[in-house]
């Protein structure tokens, strides 16, 4: 495989993957988001070890043999979506949500008031917004918006019969 593919295979993420998942993370929120402070470390990959592995389903998006982007999610939460910012614009985060939304009927995430391509992709996919805070309760401490996704209930069609 090569990295000329159009379509990413969306693979299940192990331990052993987890630094390479920080890693996009780390990437993709600051090379997007520039005026947010630093308060994470290169070696965060603890955090994805420790805390979301065990409590969410993790997914990696593969062009070739790079990991391009990730989703961590679980119980109607989006902990992480990442995609690197080269790879944006190709349809990966929305092959990486959509798994999310076939496992969940409703979904709430947090992104930054000033992402405004995060936000932009979200309202693209359903997505509204719930609630806007200051960031006193973030750790970079930047106004952020809550997001929520219900699935819309199947309509059922009733065929009537025809009186003959």
């Amino acid at each position: 495989m090569d990295d000329a593919l159009t379509e990413p295979e969306i693979v299940a993420l192990t331990a052993d993957h987890m630094q390479a998942a920080a890693g996009i993370r780390r990437v993709a929120l600051w090379q997007r988001l520039p005026w947010l402070p630093d308060v994470h470390t290169p070696e965060e990959e603890q955090y994805w070890r420790m805390h979301l592995l065990p409590t969410c389903s993790i997914l990696g998006a593969a062009m070739g043999n790079r990991l391009v982007g990730v989703i961590a999610y679980g119980d109607n939460w989006i902990e992480q979506l990442y995609v690197l910012p080269g790879f944006q614009g190709m349809g990966i985060g929305s092959s990486l949500l959509g798994c999310a939304k076939e496992e969940m009927n409703e979904i709430r995430l947090w992104t930054f008031k000033r992402n405004a391509g995060a936000r932009s992709f979200y309202e693209r996919h359903g997505f509204t917004a719930e609630r806007e805070t200051d960031g006193a309760d973030n750790e970079e401490r930047e106004p952020d918006v809550l997001y929520h996704w219900r699935r819309l209930p199947e309509r059922t069609v009733r065929l009537q019969p025809r009186d003959g």
